[in-house]
């Protein structure tokens, strides 16, 4: 009995050590790793994903023929009075300095209103952002499926005007690889030369 109580003891321990080291490993295998400063951890694999939406055009569109080149990616609406745009503001300054630096990317806005973004709005929008962005909408079944597939949040706020709503909305900012996919998020409080830096840094580790 002895025997195998101290058995079972060490099995225990065994497996014990075993996991503590695959929850502390180096990520060896994040190609990324030197670029990231976020902790997504394994969850990087649940973010993202195929996409199925209308763009400023109108022609329906997936994630294929979004990101054929590296792309930060922002949910969020036309009528909205100041985060939007002040976001979008930072992506288009961090977007030019990558051009200006020799690195072929765009912008991607992906709205969460499509009542009221319809595409000749969005083209309008994302012509006004940056020659580089581009935006998308589609039926709110498509919207919600692009939100639940990178981890969104939005919800329409009640108005006694139906025409002047407003959408509270998450803000981070997505970066995605034609190759690898989404690779990393941005925070509202993070500058555009920062920001240009660590994209950067992202493009030439896939490479």
């Amino acid at each position: 009995m002895r025997k195998i109580i101290a058995l079972a003891a060490t099995v225990a321990v065994a497996a014990l050590v075993g996991v503590s080291w695959w929850m502390s490993r180096p990520a060896d295998d994040d190609r990324f790793a030197d670029c990231r400063e976020t902790s997504i951890g394994t969850g990087i694999a649940s973010i993202g994903g195929p996409l199925s939406l209308i763009d400023e055009n109108g022609d329906p569109v997936t994630d294929a023929e979004m990101f054929t080149k590296p792309t930060l990616v922002y949910f969020g609406y036309s009528f909205c009075p100041d985060v939007c745009p002040l976001d979008n503001a930072r992506n288009a300054e961090a977007l030019d300095i990558l051009i200006e630096r020799g690195y072929d990317a765009q912008m991607a806005f992906i709205s969460v209103d499509p009542e009221r973004d319809d595409p000749e709005r969005l083209r309008d929008f994302t012509d006004y952002l940056h020659p580089e962005a581009y935006g998308y909408t589609g039926t709110m079944e498509q919207v919600r499926a692009a939100s639940q597939a990178y981890k969104t949040y939005f919800k329409k706020e009640e108005d006694p005007d139906p025409e002047f709503y407003l959408i509270d909305h998450s803000t981070f900012t997505y970066l995605v690889l034609p190759e690898a996919g989404f690779v990393e998020f941005f925070k509202r409080d993070e500058g555009h030369e920062e920001m240009a830096d660590r994209v950067g840094c992202f493009i030439d580790a896939a490479r």
